[in-house]
C-alpha cells in the first residue's frame, strides 16, 4: 500500500500517521491543525493479538504496536513532591531488564490492566498486592527507583 493523500490539507502525500487515530498527514503544520480537535484510535474489527482477552504489552515484548491507553480518565496528582519519581528513577525502571522480563508474565499483565482500567484503581491495587507476582514486581520497581536516587 503506497502513500496516501494527507487527510488534513488534502493536497500533499502523507508521510506520517496520527499516533492516536491513524489519520495520515504530511507535515507538522497539518499535524498541529489536526490536533486542534481531540481524536481517538478507531475501533477495528480486526483486533491485534490478545493474551487471555487482553491487549499485548507490546513495548515490553518488543512488538512495536502501541499499548492501549487507560480506559479510565483520572487526574494525575501527588500529595507531596517527594511522591513523584525523578527522571533518573524513571529511566532506571524503564531500562531494567529484570522489570521488563517480569512484565512478560500474562498474569501480571492482567493485574496491571485491571488496575489501569478500573474506576476504583486504589481498591484494585490493594487486591493486586495480595498476589505474589505483583508484590514481587513492585519490589523490583522500588528497588530500581531507590538505587537510582542514591547515585
Amino acid at each position: 500500500m503506497g502513500p496516501r493523500k494527507c487527510e488534513v490539507c488534502n493536497e500533499a502525500l502523507s508521510k506520517y500517521k496520527c499516533p492516536s487515530c491513524l489519520v495520515p498527514y504530511c507535515s507538522l503544520v497539518c499535524f498541529k491543525k489536526h490536533k486542534e480537535i481531540p481524536c481517538a484510535k478507531p475501533v477495528s474489527s480486526e483486533e491485534k493479538p490478545r493474551i487471555s482477552g487482553l491487549p499485548l504489552m507490546s513495548q515490553v515484548t518488543g512488538d512495536l504496536s502501541p499499548v492501549p491507553e487507560s480506559l479510565v480518565e483520572r487526574p494525575l496528582t501527588a500529595e507531596q513532591p517527594g511522591d513523584v519519581l525523578q527522571k533518573l528513577q524513571l529511566e532506571a525502571i524503564a531500562s531494567s531488564s529484570e522489570i521488563r522480563d517480569a512484565l512478560k508474565d500474562g498474569n501480571l499483565q492482567k493485574l496491571i490492566y485491571n488496575i489501569d482500567g478500573s474506576p476504583d484503581a486504589e481498591n484494585e491495587l490493594d487486591k493486586a498486592m495480595g498476589v505474589e507476582v505483583f508484590r514481587t514486581f513492585t519490589e523490583k520497581i522500588l528497588s530500581a527507583a531507590s538505587a537510582s536516587s542514591q547515585l
